[in-house]
């Protein structure tokens, strides 16, 4: 009698694979960028090694009801979400410093060799970033992955750690914020791409 294999392998499993770290962008538009595009317009967040990741975490509260004596189905509201998006950033410019430090302001004029980056007291909306936007390759197919969290700050402020034979890297973690105008909407979408072959297929003869 031989052993029944159980697996959830699949003949579809090489098609649902996400690949690779991917890349990170600043205000990046669905409707109008493409990977390429966003590069070119100087979007990118920066090179990154360690990657990063994605969270989009419910507060969820069980009603408790006299008489019931554990969680009911159909009795669980979503307070809030807590949605991030972090990056382990590499390239250190004067963009990322700013923004790692949250609120902050940059100083170009009063030094003629270098540009000033200074810490505020206080977070105005326009420390605010529209969105972080993350691109990563889905196997099976030629779109990519897209993963975009809104109204963003880094509430880990800005670490840097320097060392010899080494490269310092600043992690960094966006955390999204609800809209006066969407607050319906958790500030987080999520673009999966429909299957679709990854080689262009052949034109068909009439």
């Amino acid at each position: 009698m031989t052993k029944k294999t159980y697996s959830g392998f699949t003949q579809k499993t090489s098609e649902n694979l996400l690949l690779d770290a991917g890349a990170f962008f600043v205000n990046y538009e669905i409707d109008t960028d493409t990977f390429e595009s966003a590069v070119t317009a100087g979007k990118l967040l920066g090179a990154t090694r360690g990657g990063g990741q994605f969270n989009a975490t419910p507060e969820i509260r069980t009603i408790e009801v006299d008489g019931v004596k554990g969680k009911a189905k159909g009795l669980q509201v979503i307070d809030a979400w807590d949605v991030s998006l972090s990056a382990n950033v590499l390239e250190v410019t004067k963009e990322g410093l700013a923004r790692a430090l949250v609120a902050s302001e940059v100083d170009d004029k009063t030094n003629e060799k270098y540009d000033i980056i200074k810490a505020k007291n206080y977070i105005e909306l326009t420390d605010y970033i529209d969105n972080i936007t993350w691109v990563g390759k889905k196997s099976g197919t030629l779109e990519p992955v897209i993963i975009q969290v809104y109204n963003v700050i880094n509430i880990s402020g800005l670490g840097l750690q320097t060392q010899d034979k080494n490269e310092a890297v600043i992690a960094m973690t966006f955390t999204g914020h609800y809209d006066a105008d969407e607050l319906d909407n958790p500030p987080f979408e999520i673009y999966y791409p429909k299957s679709t072959p990854t080689k262009p297929q052949e034109p068909t003869e009439p």
